[in-house]
């Protein structure tokens, strides 16, 4: 039963994130990959105000739907190009933009 929550929950988490990554990418052009670092945080705001909770909302919300929206292979692989681009100053800002404002969406989250 456990299995089949989190399967629901990946089910609308995935095609969320690249819906959202999709849209963002043709009407946004940025040297940031502002989809990724969107859909990131607001993951982690919504991990945040789930995981006390235990129970079925944390595994539908959570670890399915949350853990199918977030990227970090993405958020990898985009770092990744723009310092092979040359474009450190972006990578570090990148980086520290996604770790930041995750940390603190999901503190705000956790404290709601």
């Amino acid at each position: 039963m456990r299995g089949i929550l989190v399967a629901l929950g990946a089910g609308v988490g995935a095609p969320s994130r690249y819906l959202i990554d999709k849209y963002i990418k043709t009407t946004h052009k940025s040297f940031i990959p502002w989809e990724t670092l969107l859909i990131n945080v607001v993951g982690s705001f919504i991990l945040g105000l789930v995981i006390k909770s235990g129970g079925n909302s944390t595994l539908i919300f959570g670890t399915g739907f949350a853990g199918a929206f977030t990227t970090w292979s993405t958020f990898a692989v985009e770092t990744h190009e723009l310092f092979g681009q040359r474009q450190h100053r972006m990578a570090f800002a990148y980086v520290a933009l996604t770790l930041v404002l995750g940390i603190a969406a999901a503190a705000l989250g956790n404290a709601l």
